[in-house]
């Protein structure tokens, strides 16, 4: 029996047996099958084992990653530092996507023609800015008790600009050099503000506003590991929820030194998920998450699916989006997901789900009957899971394994055939099709697992609407799951 200590070493390899184990996918289909019983004890012994591990002693945070701000950060920054609502589509390229998510620092680079972007992009900010009497004002207001002119003034305005742009107190060479750059400026001729504004574009191009920076512990440490400070947990708080910089809030009790305090931290998130700006965590986490930014440039085809337009996409992104909104703010369970009885609809979308009694453009809550449950019978799921000319079992399956269950199948066989039919070799209905098609000693290993979920699903068309047959063949929705659990439909799945 294996020790904790070397539980912990492979930890990875255990936690993937235990979910194996949960699932039923262990032993594999064609090995000798251990009874209920059995299956129980060995998944209660595997969680036992993970459990003894005292993590306190076997700590790996790992090494602090260097992240650069997306393009919904850097624009959500800019307007909340600045005050002006930068087109970041317009003119920085789209960022590097790793494991879904489009902020994993490992992947978002900095290429030498962004670079030259961010100039571009500073300049036009600055410029903008002091065009707009509102936001100059709120740039150049100076405290009871700060300078009112000179270099006193300017060091002033330099320090809370920086220090709000680099998220913590800008140090004093950096203020210096700050500083030094605007009178320059205004030894060239520039006015006051002017010659300030060639300073803050010099802010808004420093590594420090443009990469979130957390810094290795002190050589000396002898384990390496240092817990954040304050500011780090108010930055990571803030682009996490928020995908944008602390506000006065998290500012202040970062400079206090109290946001480390578990009851506050605890309070401050409340605070936050209750904000309009962690609408972003909706759209953003959960928009990746559960892969709903395909929607934008999923199209199917238009011959067979002719009543989906744009108002159509828009309905099928806001019902989940107010379902993840729901869970979130209601702090319902997660499970829900997978089986809420209940989902958001418009007349536009209503009428798609064939829901009576919906009038007009605002979103109600309806009880679902029978047919639909949980995100997974929502259209934007079905259609971003579908080919444009028809549905995928497999894309479907693959789907709720890997992003509801964390259950990834494995890659296919470098063998495999790929289930395309080109030369209509296979025949009969779409299940039929695939089975003959599973039917390969290569091909069963990853299709076992995906295409039962997938069939569970075959009652919706490429577009989320119900229907009974597939061309004029009637619909089998039925199928069993690992561990011999039986359904029929997408309910009972």
């Amino acid at each position: 029996m294996a020790a904790a200590p070397d539980v912990f070493a492979h930890l990875e390899r255990w936690e993937k047996s235990l979910n194996m184990a949960r699932a039923a996918l262990m032993p594999p289909a064609d090995a000798d099958q251990p009874t209920s019983t059995e299956r129980v004890a060995l998944v209660k012994w595997l969680e036992g084992r993970l459990a003894a591990i005292d993590c306190s002693k076997h700590a790996r945070p790992g090494h602090p990653t260097i992240r650069r701000l997306n393009r919904v950060e850097y624009r959500n920054t800019i307007r909340d530092l600045v005050g002006v609502d930068f087109d970041v589509t317009s003119s920085f390229p789209a960022d590097d996507v790793g494991y879904g998510f489009d902020n994993i620092g490992d992947v978002l680079t900095l290429p030498p023609a962004l670079v030259e972007q961010y100039l571009k992009a500073a300049e036009s900010i600055v410029a903008q800015a002091l065009a707009d009497d509102a936001i100059r004002k709120r740039l150049f207001r100076l405290s009871p008790g700060e300078p009112k002119a000179g270099i006193g003034a300017a060091r002033a305005i330099l320090r809370r600009f920086a220090s709000r742009a680099f998220r913590r107190p800008v140090g004093d060479q950096e203020l210096h050099r700050l500083v030094r750059l605007a009178v320059q400026a205004k030894q060239s001729g520039m006015s006051n503000e002017a010659s300030l504004g060639v300073a803050f574009q010099a802010v808004l191009i420093s590594p420090r506003f443009l990469f979130r920076f957390e810094s290795d512990p002190a050589s000396g440490d002898g384990d390496g590991i240092r817990a954040l400070d304050d500011w780090e947990v108010a930055t990571r708080l803030s682009y996490f929820l928020w995908s944008t910089m602390p506000d006065d809030e998290l500012f202040r009790l970062a400079r206090e030194g109290t946001l480390r305090s578990p009851d506050l931290l605890r309070a401050q998130v409340r605070r936050m998920l209750a904000d309009p700006k962690s609408n972003a965590l909706v759209r953003n986490f959960g928009g990746q998450w559960l892969t709903l930014r395909r929607l934008e440039s999923f199209q199917p085809d238009a011959k067979q699916f002719g009543s989906f337009d744009r108002k159509l996409r828009d309905a099928m992104l806001q019902e989940t989006f107010l379902l993840i909104r729901t869970i979130l703010d209601e702090n319902r369970s997660v499970l829900e997901f997978l089986t809420a009885d209940y989902t958001f609809v418009n007349e536009r979308l209503a009428k798609h789900y064939g829901i009576s009694g919906v009038r007009g453009d605002s979103f109600r809550r309806v009880k679902l009957d029978g047919r639909r449950r949980g995100v997974a019978t929502h259209a934007s799921i079905l259609a971003v899971t579908s080919n444009p000319t028809r549905t995928s079992p497999v894309k479907r399956g693959k789907w709720i394994m890997e992003t509801l269950l964390g259950t990834p199948p494995p890659p296919p066989p470098a063998a495999a055939p790929l289930a395309d039919d080109k030369d209509g070799e296979l025949l009969g209905t779409l299940r039929e099709r695939m089975e003959q098609h599973r039917s390969n000693p290569e091909c069963a290993t990853c299709h076992v697992q995906m295409d039962a979920i997938g069939f569970g699903l075959e009652n919706f068309d490429v577009v989320g609407r119900w229907r009974e047959k597939d061309g004029r063949f009637p619909i089998d929705p039925s199928g069993s799951l690992p561990g011999n659990v039986a359904f029929r439909g997408p309910a009972e799945l």
